[in-house]
């Protein structure tokens, strides 16, 4: 590919952020909770999550690794920038307007439309343009991919592997769970329903479950159910969990999945396999350099609008293995 057939000139990798050193925990989740009346005891709690871990959160070093992938086959400059920490989106921007840049694409680590995983990342855009002022780079954001063929293609072949593991194992999809009200102002369950029936029919599985996990909020606040460990004590069998709605092995991955589940398993005495997430899969590569080549989908004005909320309700308290609905 030559430069000349991009119609943007940069690429900017817009993802959720994450600690990187017990010092870096705090500060990362002030920045999440900021402007919610969520208790400090309740960020402490969060913070412990993080420790567990080292205080490292598993998604900067996976963009990177997304990254250093893209730039063997996007050949227009690559920016990152995050919404809660560094490398902050407001300074990527900043960046990208002192390097002459001016009408860049973003693609935001999400595949799934939601207010929080789609529409929430255009606001960001504009604030951070804001924050720049004069001069700051005209930004269109790619729309949701979770119809994409190479994104199904990516999650079969995980999918596929993890079946191989353990062929008996009843197949479950699982996806970070939202408020209901945020479901039913986006496409969010419609769009996995869609993406989890095509893997399932690429693995040859006419028989599987779409199910969530990481909820968090009010316990009076109705979220999308039901959850991973409540379906597994439910079924009480073999399990191969596929994380669809994850991109990479973000904390929710890990530690929802990989300890709370697993420890399920173990307490029924039952065999679980967790598929691998697309990660940088090459048909993921190949899709984003094909939707930064060419005409991609860009998000409608209006997409994905943030859920209404009665007054009375509180605000809901962030997961307590990300911060706020995802990573």
């Amino acid at each position: 590919m030559s430069r000349g057939v991009y119609q943007y000139d940069a690429l900017l990798v817009l993802s959720f952020g994450g600690p990187e050193k017990q010092e870096d925990v705090i500060p990362f989740l002030e920045n999440v909770l900021r402007g919610r009346n969520v208790p400090r005891e309740r960020l402490l709690q969060v913070a412990e999550h993080y420790y567990h871990f080292d205080g490292r959160s598993p998604i900067n070093d996976q963009n990177r690794s997304l990254i250093a992938a893209l730039k063997e086959v996007v050949k227009i400059p690559i920016y990152w920038g995050n919404r809660n920490w560094h490398p902050m989106l407001a300074d990527t921007v900043r960046q990208m307007r002192d390097d002459g840049i001016r009408n860049a694409i973003a693609f935001v680590t999400s595949a799934f439309g939601s207010y929080s995983g789609c529409r929430q990342y255009a606001e960001d855009i504009v604030r951070a343009r804001a924050a720049v002022g004069e001069g700051a780079p005209e930004i269109a954001k790619i729309r949701p991919f979770s119809a994409h063929p190479a994104f199904i293609e990516a999650m079969t072949d995980r999918v596929h592997a993890a079946i191989r593991e353990l062929p008996g194992g009843r197949l479950i999809f699982t996806a970070h769970s939202v408020p209901v009200s945020m479901a039913q102002s986006s496409p969010y369950v419609d769009e996995l329903n869609r993406a989890c029936a095509a893997v399932a029919s690429g693995v040859g599985r006419a028989d599987w479950k779409l199910v969530y996990q990481s909820r968090s909020g009010p316990p009076g606040q109705p979220w999308l159910e039901p959850d991973i460990c409540d379906y597994l004590r439910e079924i009480r069998s073999d399990a191969v969990i596929a994380p669809i709605g994850f991109l990479s092995d973000h904390m929710e991955v890990l530690y929802d999945l990989d300890t709370e589940a697993r420890a399920v398993c173990e307490e029924l005495g039952v065999k679980m396999v967790r598929a691998g997430t697309v990660g940088t899969h090459p048909a993921i590569i190949r899709m984003i350099a094909e939707l930064v080549e060419t005409e991609p989908g860009v998000c409608a004005a209006d997409c994905c609008p943030a859920p209404m909320r009665p007054a009375a309700r509180p605000a809901a308290i962030p997961s307590l293995k990300t911060g706020l609905i995802r990573e």
